[in-house]
């Protein structure tokens, strides 16, 4: 049986996944949230909430006005 896993985790292991990568590295900006709505094919509500967890686990920062950026990996838990 496949388990359903909501959108949100995927958008967050897919962010995780790019950083571990080295896709995404300390101090880049990630795109808006429009974008990864666009990009994911998902509502800004879904987006956020994958984001505000990643700060939450210091993987990402928020920078008011300014955007959400990679945190620098001595952050990362």
């Amino acid at each position: 049986m496949v388990q359903y896993v909501p959108l949100w985790r995927r958008i967050r292991q897919d962010i995780l996944d790019r950083i571990d990568a080295g896709l995404l590295k300390p101090g880049d900006k990630l795109p808006t949230t429009k974008e990864l709505a666009d990009q994911y094919d998902t509502s800004g509500v879904t987006v956020r909430k994958a984001i505000e967890i990643l700060i939450e686990a210091g993987v990402l920062e928020g920078r008011q006005g300014i955007g959400v950026f990679v945190a620098d990996v001595a952050g990362r838990n």
